[in-house]
């Protein structure tokens, strides 16, 4: 297979991780969830009591933690991860999902210190890796803009939270989409690396798609580019 890069970026709930980790899966590759890493370094800077005020301190905590990702394990999988995030030697797969990570991870992305140090792992990652499906909110746009394939992957604000429901199983539907709103307008509107449809990007709206027709669109517009 040759080497190939797929950015997959898109609002919150379209669907990204599920579709990435499946793609990754058929192609055999490695997969990276950028936004474990924004949420390793909001659980980092809670458990140091970094404020978000601290610009300095965020970098700090973002250049020096050892992050990586691994298939889980049959154990691991009972909770419904396919995935494992490590952190310093630590399982942090449900620590960076909590409500305390989830309520400051937004404004921890938008601190250009912190971003500018994990665009730089992140690159770091994909060239070691050589084929490599990553997802998140800037990749085809920042992280990898010569990707051989840019996915964007959209939802209604309605859909997205139903979606959100389901997976946590504590919020109402109108919690749910208030966050993702909120979110979705901090990460679009923040002056590094805002959430944009990158140039050459495949759109795909999810609303009315399984993930099975979507996944096939994806290796559609990919295909060209196995042979």
């Amino acid at each position: 297979m040759p080497r190939l890069q797929v950015a997959i970026d898109g609002t919150a709930g379209a669907g990204k991780t599920t579709i990435g980790q499946m793609l990754a899966t058929q192609l055999n590759c490695p997969y990276l969830d950028t936004g474990a890493m924004y949420r390793a370094v909001s659980l980092l800077a809670l458990q140091a009591n970094i404020t978000l005020e601290d610009k300095d301190g965020l970098a700090q905590i973002a250049r020096a933690m050892n992050f990586s990702t691994r298939e889980a394990t049959p154990t691991e999988a009972t909770d419904g991860r396919q995935y494992t995030v490590m952190v310093d030697g630590e399982d942090v797969s449900q620590k960076v999902r909590s409500s305390e990570v989830e309520a400051i991870v937004s404004q921890v992305a938008a601190v250009p210190q912190v971003r500018s140090e994990l665009v730089t792992k992140q690159r770091e990652i994909a060239e070691q890796a050589g084929t490599i499906v990553m997802i998140g909110r800037d990749i085809g746009s920042v992280v990898l803009p010569n990707a051989s394939l840019k996915v964007y992957l959209d939802a209604s604000p309605e859909v997205r939270a139903s979606r959100r429901v389901r997976q946590s199983g504590l919020l109402n539907t109108e919690q749910a989409k208030h966050g993702l709103e909120q979110r979705d307008r901090i990460d679009s509107q923040r002056t590094t690396a805002p959430l944009v449809i990158a140039a050459a990007a495949l759109y795909i709206n999810t609303d009315n798609l399984s993930q099975e027709e979507v996944l096939a669109q994806v290796k559609a517009a990919l295909a060209p580019l196995l042979d």
